[in-house]
């Protein structure tokens, strides 16, 4: 069982201020993550926003206009900061804001905050310019980019006393990082690709007939580019339909949170199911009535107390 602080604590006045940043950080900049962490007690909320916070700085690194080395050299730094926060070694009235946060968050919650290196391994990834044969290959490269938040995210929420099977929660959310991320990579693929980036597995592009890429609104000539699309988008749904049975041992907030987040990105990968040239266009999205919608869904437990019946009949 995975434990995490229920009750608030006291939180002086700088760290306070760096939460307010990080929150701001994330209300900003995430557009589906903040959907799900609105519905967390404020203590969770705080510490998934200094998580968010954290991990965009390392994304943006990655995603910035630097040249490669510039890039690994802060990557680096960032990797050394993390060490002073794993130390105990940032104080509250550091002028890092995210270094504060984050070192509140470690001392609180049981995060395994190896998986921000993890990610910053991710990224590094990114600046080689790596491409990914095979999905064996891709997935190394998602559980640094994503599985790795999933785990960190648990050591927030915890795990229901008495759950079943809560040892196995950090590979469920590992595995719902991985559906996320190949939703993210579908939806992205021509913006990746006009960056010089190719995330899915070369052996599915040759497959489909896909191997020259995606520098256009229009597949290639002669590919079955529906074919890939619904053929990762299977791909995707399996890992979510995994990754789902970690609801049941969440608390009812926590669940809602994850639902929310979940949900969206499966809506996301019915639009791209249903349209699948649609992403070589421009990004699809879904409006912020549905997200709402998605986020009060979460809240209900509708998705929980369904993954808990279908664990249940597959038992029988």
């Amino acid at each position: 069982m995975i434990r995490t602080v229920e009750s608030e604590q006291h939180v002086s006045a700088p760290v306070l201020a760096a939460y307010s940043y990080c929150e701001a950080v994330t209300g900003q900049q995430a557009r589906n993550f903040a959907y799900g962490i609105r519905l967390l007690p404020t203590s969770k909320r705080r510490a998934m926003s200094a998580l968010y916070a954290f991990s965009r700085r390392v994304d943006d690194i990655g995603d910035g206009t630097l040249a490669p080395d510039v890039k690994a050299t802060r990557l680096e730094e960032t990797r050394a900061l993390l060490a002073r926060v794993r130390a105990g070694a940032v104080e509250e009235d550091d002028t890092d804001p995210v270094a504060v946060a984050l070192s509140h968050t470690a001392a609180y919650f049981p995060v395994p905050l190896g998986g921000l290196d993890e990610l910053i391994d991710g990224v590094l990834m990114d600046v080689r310019g790596e491409t990914y044969e095979t999905w064996d290959d891709l997935k190394v490269y998602c559980r640094c980019v994503a599985g790795a938040i999933g785990r960190l995210s648990l050591g927030v929420f915890g795990t229901e006393p008495g759950a079943r099977g809560a040892e196995r929660a950090p590979e469920y959310a590992d595995t719902l990082g991985l559906a996320l991320q190949l939703t993210n990579i579908l939806r992205d693929v021509r913006e990746d690709a006009e960056g010089g980036r190719t995330y899915l597995p070369a052996d599915d592009l040759a497959k489909f007939g896909c191997s020259a890429g995606f520098d256009g609104p229009t597949p290639p000539e002669g590919s079955d580019f529906a074919g890939l699309v619904h053929f990762e988008v299977r791909r995707a749904r399996a890992l979510f339909a995994e990754g789902y049975r970690l609801l049941p041992m969440l608390d009812r907030r926590s669940g809602a949170c994850v639902a929310a987040m979940a949900g969206i990105y499966r809506r996301l990968l019915d639009r791209i199911e249903r349209e699948p040239e649609a992403v070589l266009r421009g990004r699809v999205s879904l409006p912020g009535r549905e997200k709402a919608y998605v986020a009060v869904r979460g809240l209900s437990g509708l998705d929980a107390r369904h993954v808990s019946r279908r664990t249940v009949r597959r038992r029988v």
